[in-house]
């Protein structure tokens, strides 16, 4: 039996391999295909049809693989499939080339293109010289983006060889290898250094490189230089603090603000940012955290922030030092230790928690954060608060705090005023409506320039303090609001300041859910209410806490009273029915007897309330903690609220940015898109350039769109002009962005 040779893939030199089994020839008169030395298919030059039937039909019968049959035809992958797609659908004639575009004849002659110009520059909007010439909106805006042409038109070039040629040129290698630390962690290790200082290799491409767009803002926040002052070094190691708290932030920014969120950032490009070779990960973090919690200065840091925040604050010449905004927040708590329950607003019931009290500027920027006593009530803690929002004043001049309903009592009014502070609320409880007559327009421009007007009435009212017949003066601006299924009612906002225009009262008063937003904002990007800290503490057994028996005989003292006034009610009734005579009658005889039968239910219903009466004034009011919850624990505060120090300072840099780009960009849409355009910005890729001493040069690829790109470079610039210094660096950090022809080539 004789066995036969296999042929080879292609009977002529030169043809290029598909596979392990065809191969493809093409020339000036056309191309062939050969399938193991035969010829399957032919076409002619300018067939495209046929060519790609064959490539196709190649695929089909698994000559080679796609990827193998695309590369050799020089199309995509999907192109191919699309060709196998038309194939199966329309035969061969689905293949058949289609002319491009538009099949009519272009109505924007160069006759058309010159008015169009011409008429822009007298003024004219696009619609109206679209309506003038008889072309779309479209059409002239595209017109008017063309290139003006200043000789012949460029040959075009291949992308992938113009980037090849325009690399060397750049000067700047697509991710090299970071710079060898090995030496500085190994003397890290024995503590022979006390931090690696940034060191930034020239790099292009780097991933993550808008971060460095942060770090203007993130010096106005405070969070280094305070943390200098407050802790003032780590241990020595390889990760300083500046790194550990740049790096933190710069997490958080990139929508990872957990230590655990490290593990889906490559720490290579974090350390690139960061002048490192590596970022530190999740266990270094944690260390490195942990050792700033236990120094227990975290809330000496938050108050340095909060001073540094609040320094200058108030208008030139002013008596007002700051507008403060002061809410209670509830972070539930799912795990199994024994934490006490506090009522949360958001989720309607009690629940294990952490109370915190939140402090926010004017703007609902946060400030400062204290962790409240378990149980405590807003009026409470801000009592407390007074003598740090002082201290952080830091002069006499006034205050107004602004809070909700949570924080009402005439007696803390009367203490705030006492205090050189103002008070800012709504009025809680009932009280008779004012008068119509009263009512006028009043209005405030606000500092976007935006003006809004209100109906209301500006009267002065007494509240009283507590049960002794004394009252408190306090200023009331009323408004008419509509409510559900139609109507109107009125709502009341107290203040002590006389001096605030009518206007401005109604604006910081609604100014106040801005820290509702905060919340709101901060749980979804920034782990408000997640737990970086699972340790925790008893609780101080000896702590005095409302005793829960006490309310429990209170309402007992409540049933009893109400079902002593129904059997009165009753017993009354029954009376008045005995004493009456019946019809025909004269006089009615009540035995005692009789009367003590309709008077028996009404003295044991008396007999029960006063029962109950001396039962609830026999319980006390307050007990120690380990007599009603022995067990009891708290969570650990400092590292939480050492991270909320590093996530506040995230968020007023972010905010700061989207407040850059609403006042020193042209960006059209920057009311409504400035965070989204910050977020997109900072986590775009860049060159690093370090070529220039005493400069760290950042480049920016350009954004999506040409509008976007545009107000990123308007922001690059004005952040050029702050000269901000990177931080443990004598680098001045300068930003640009790339133009579309310069981000192709490199």
């Amino acid at each position: 039996m004789t066995a036969q040779l296999p042929l080879p893939k292609a009977m002529d030199a030169g043809a290029v391999p598909i596979g392990l089994a065809a191969s493809l020839l093409e020339d000036a008169k056309g191309g062939r295909v050969f399938v193991h030395g035969e010829l399957s298919y032919a076409w002619d030059d300018g067939d495209v049809a046929t060519r790609r039937f064959a490539a196709a039909k190649l695929a089909d019968i698994k000559a080679a693989s796609v990827a193998e049959i695309a590369a050799a035809f020089g199309v995509e992958a999907i192109t191919l499939w699309r060709w196998r797609q038309f194939l199966a659908a329309e035969g061969v004639l689905g293949l058949a080339p289609e002319k491009p575009g538009p099949k009519g004849p272009s109505r924007l002659t160069e006759p058309k293109k010159s008015e169009i110009c011409a008429l822009r520059a007298t003024g004219l909007s696009l619609r109206a010289i679209g309506a003038k010439v008889g072309v779309s909106e479209f059409s002239v805006r595209r017109t008017l983006a063309m290139p003006v042409s200043t000789g012949p038109e460029p040959v075009k070039q291949d992308a992938r060889a113009t980037c090849a040629e325009a690399e060397p040129a750049a000067g700047l290698p697509v991710l090299p290898e970071p710079v060898d630390r090995s030496g500085e962690r190994a003397a890290a290790r024995t503590g022979l250094i006390e931090c690696a200082a940034p060191v930034f290799a020239p790099a292009a491409r780097v991933p993550l490189a808008g971060l460095f767009l942060a770090l203007p803002a993130l010096q106005a926040t405070g969070l280094l230089e305070c943390s200098k002052d407050v802790f003032g070094a780590l241990p020595n190691g390889f990760y300083g603090l500046d790194t550990i708290l740049t790096g933190a932030v710069f997490q958080a920014l990139a929508g990872e603000p957990r230590a655990e969120g490290t593990t889906r950032i490559d720490p290579v490009s974090m350390g690139r940012v960061l002048g490192l070779d590596r970022a530190p990960e999740v266990k270094t973090l944690r260390r490195k955290t942990a050792a700033l919690a236990a120094t227990g200065k975290a809330g000496d840091l938050l108050t340095a922030m909060a001073t540094w925040h609040l320094h200058g604050s108030a208008d030139e010449g002013g008596d007002l030092a700051a507008v403060l905004y002061v809410d209670g927040h509830v972070r539930a708590y799912q795990g199994t230790r024994k934490i006490g329950k506090v009522h949360s607003t958001r989720l309607k019931f009690p629940v294990p928690a952490t109370e915190e009290t939140w402090v926010a500027d004017a703007a609902g920027a946060p400030v400062l954060v204290v962790m409240a006593e378990p149980g405590a009530a807003l009026t409470g803690e801000l009592r407390r608060l007074l003598p740090t929002l002082r201290a952080i004043i830091g002069d006499d001049r006034r205050v107004l705090v602004g809070f909700d309903r949570g924080g009402w009592s005439p007696a803390l009014f009367q203490h705030m005023a006492g205090k050189g502070f103002d008070v800012l609320t709504w009025r809680k409880g009932t009280t008779d409506d004012i008068e119509n007559s009263l009512f006028t327009e009043v209005a405030h421009t606000d500092g976007h320039g935006e003006t809004r007007s209100w109906n209301a009435a500006d009267t002065n009212v007494e509240v009283p303090i507590g049960t002794t017949g004394e009252v408190f003066a306090m200023r009331q601006l009323s408004r008419q609001v509509k409510v559900p299924g139609g109507g109107s009612r009125q709502i009341h906002i107290l203040t002590t300041d006389t001096g605030m225009p009518a206007g401005e009262v109604i604006y910081r008063m609604a100014a106040r859910w801005r820290q509702e937003n905060y919340f709101r904002y901060a749980r979804i990007r920034f782990a408000l209410d997640s737990h970086d800290a699972y340790a925790s503490t008893d609780d101080d057994p000896e702590r005095s806490v409302p005793n829960p028996a006490k309310r429990k005989a209170y309402q007992e003292v409540l049933a009893a009273k109400t079902h002593y006034e129904k059997v009165l009610a009753d017993t009354d009734a029954a009376l008045l029915a005995a004493r009456t005579p019946a019809p025909g009658m004269a006089t009615v005889l009540i035995t005692n007897a009789g009367h003590n039968a309709i008077t028996a239910d009404l003295f044991a219903a008396e007999t029960a309330l006063q029962q109950a009466q001396a039962a609830h004034q026999g319980i006390p009011a307050r007990l120690p903690l380990g007599d009603i919850a022995p067990g009891q624990q708290v969570l650990d505060t400092e590292t939480k609220l050492l991270t909320h120090a590093i996530r506040m300072a995230a968020f007023n840099t972010a905010s700061t940015l989207a407040r850059e780009v609403r006042i020193n960009t042209g960006y059209a849409r920057a009311d409504d898109e400035a965070h989204a355009l910050v977020r997109q910005a900072l986590t775009g890729s860049g060159d690093i350039d370090p070529s220039q001493d005493g400069y760290l040069t950042i480049r920016l690829d350009p954004l999506p769109t040409r509008r976007a790109t545009a107000a990123i470079a308007a922001l690059c610039a004005h952040l050029t002009t702050t000269e901000t210094r990177y931080p443990g660096t004598d680098r001045i950090l300068r930003f640009e962005v790339k133009n579309r022809e310069t981000s192709a080539n490199n």
